[in-house]
């Protein structure tokens, strides 16, 4: 009698298609893979998969898998199938990993030094080959103030504390950072008057949808060392009204942006964020997930569920991170 071998993991990852079938190919070889973007995947049922990998999947991924024990997120945040029809009451487990976490605070530090050390400026002087004279204000004349104190905003607490930053650190519930002053939500205005980068690494939930507008940005410090206050988010880019930080940068009320996520993705062409003076754009690349990385998150995952151990990275589902 042959061995017994466990159900496929079910993936659908919307990332470059080829290097998740390519990785896939080594992956999970215990029990294999069913890959949504293999068009052999269309017509099989789904009903006897136990274990889901899931980034923007197909909207009747449920439906097709009704009995599926637990949910991985590609990524930290899960907000990409969480209202989908037909999802099951069973754990959701998002991604947590060394690398990825260590990619954003890259990200965050970089744009924060840059905002400090006028990088725009200066690159605004290299394409009319002028020498400028600025000199940028020391990191210890700035706070960041940073929104979303997770396993990623303390990893970028801690790193911009390093560079010499004055750093505040806001969540919605209270959390005690060593060092670190901190502010929970009946304590937002507060936080937003010392601040003068904004660093936005909150999960989307409803109440982050469209947090980041007009009246937010309004709160924020003016006359800092840096003149203008400066929003950066690696959120998630429905928290952010596009137009009031468009309207923000032209008005005044912020001296510039760095923004990794968007409304809408790609960033349509014929936005005018492109080519707003200040603003730093990435394609939402900050901190993207490492496939391999992902898979092993997985497999780790997988085996404490079956040894009866408990799921590590549960994801609060009245929270909704």
């Amino acid at each position: 009698m042959s061995a017994f071998k466990p159900a496929p993991i079910l993936v659908d990852l919307k990332f470059n298609p080829d290097t998740v079938a390519r990785i896939l190919k080594t992956a999970f070889l215990d029990r294999g893979s069913i890959n949504i973007a293999d068009p052999e995947t269309k017509g099989r049922d789904l009903s006897d998969l136990d274990y889901a990998l899931l980034w923007k999947p197909d909207a009747d991924l449920f439906e097709r898998a009704p009995n599926l024990k637990v949910i991985f997120s590609g990524g930290a945040g899960v907000d990409s199938f969480m209202n989908l029809p037909g999802l099951p009451d069973v754990p959701i487990v998002r991604f947590v990993d060394h690398s990825l976490t260590t990619r954003m605070s890259e990200w965050v530090v970089m744009q924060c030094l840059m905002h400090q050390r006028g990088q725009a400026e200066h690159d605004r002087l290299q394409r009319r080959r002028e020498w400028g004279s600025d000199v940028a204000p020391e990191a210890s004349e700035l706070t960041v103030g940073v929104m979303g104190l997770g396993v990623l905003g303390q990893d970028a607490v801690r790193k911009l504390t390093v560079m010499g930053f004055n750093v505040i650190g806001w969540s919605r519930t209270a959390k005690q950072i060593d060092g670190i002053e901190t502010f929970d939500a009946s304590g937002l205005d507060a936080f937003l008057s010392k601040t003068d980068i904004l660093v936005g690494l909150l999960p989307l939930t409803p109440e982050t949808t469209k947090f980041y507008n007009a009246a937010l940005f309004s709160k924020l410090r003016q006359g800092g060392a840096l003149g203008k206050p400066v929003f950066i988010n690696a959120g998630r880019g429905k928290s952010q009204v596009e137009a009031d930080i468009v309207s923000a940068i032209e008005t005044g009320v912020l001296g510039g942006a760095s923004l990794d996520v968007f409304e809408v993705e790609p960033l349509p062409s014929e936005s005018p964020l492109w080519d707003l003076p200040g603003v730093f754009i990435t394609p939402h690349d900050a901190a993207s997930s490492e496939e391999n990385a992902l898979f092993r998150h997985v497999e780790r995952q997988i085996a404490r569920f079956e040894q009866g151990q408990p799921l590590q990275y549960v994801v609060d589902r009245d929270r909704g991170y």
